[in-house]
């Protein structure tokens, strides 16, 4: 992608929104500036766009049938051919909560619905910008493009790294990432070899191991932070994971650090 192309009217920007009438005067005006315009009515029609067309910058909508915006947004971004695109949210949803969470999907602005087109030509330009068009695109292969369970995987994956403390039901990670619980279960076996419930508290073991290694947590807090309901219960855990309880974990972590360096001469 050339640097004229991705900072010039000439760009290519998917529309996802299933009321796109709503958008007519947005519409008309970046047809009028020049932009090269793509049309889809939900998450799902819209991540398939994405995918087979790359385009520059894309404007979601959040509420949407068979997937909303912010499962679209999220497997966007576990996706190598379109992670980079910039993702600008256009929603009549205006709390704090709804906000944060487009963010944390990945996007890299969030406008409120009815929305100024001069406001959203100006913001598309501003991302456009300081998107970096120069660097090298990211490495894909054929399953990057196409294997759907993957691209599932990878975002459910991300989703519960930033969530360790508050991981949601399998049903509700489902529901985030626009599928269902049975494809979401299938799609962990077949990529990761494990079940989405072994990954999770894998992931919690692997940090609480980092945190009792590299702070000075106690074990109580560090039980908290990975989302257990007692310390009782994340030592139990942590013993059948690590063959050791926390604080011995620590202490030989800590004693291996310590250890005089002996001179062999």
């Amino acid at each position: 992608m050339s640097f004229s192309r991705t900072t010039s009217s000439h760009a290519h920007i998917l529309i996802v929104d299933d009321s796109p009438d709503e958008l007519r005067l947005l519409v008309e005006r970046l047809r009028g500036s020049g932009y090269r315009l793509s049309i889809a009515f939900d998450g799902a029609q819209g991540y398939d766009r994405a995918v087979a067309g790359e385009p520059d910058l894309i404007l979601l909508d959040v509420n949407m049938p068979r997937m909303d915006g912010f499962a679209m947004c999220r497997r966007l971004k576990a996706t190598p051919a379109t992670a980079a695109i910039p993702v600008i949210f256009l929603s009549s949803g205006s709390n704090l909560d709804q906000r944060l969470t487009g963010l944390h999907s990945g996007a890299c602005d969030y406008v409120l619905k009815p929305c100024s087109p001069e406001e959203v030509l100006a913001r598309i330009r501003i991302h456009l910008s300081l998107s970096r068009p120069n660097a090298p695109a990211p490495e894909t292969t054929a399953a990057g493009r196409s294997d759907g369970d993957q691209v599932l995987v990878g975002a459910a994956k991300r989703y519960l790294q930033d969530h360790l403390a508050a991981s949601p039901s399998l049903e509700s990670l489902a529901h985030l990432l626009g599928t269902h619980e049975k494809r979401l279960s299938q799609a962990f076996r077949r990529c990761a070899g494990m079940t989405v419930f072994e990954y999770l508290r894998q992931e919690r073991m692997s940090a609480a191991q980092r945190l009792l290694t590299e702070t000075s947590l106690s074990v109580v807090a560090i039980s908290d932070e990975m989302g257990f309901s007692s310390p009782a219960n994340f030592s139990t855990a942590f013993h059948k994971h690590s063959g050791m309880p926390p604080s011995v974990f620590r202490q030989t972590a800590l004693s291996r650090c310590t250890a005089p360096i002996q001179d062999d001469s």
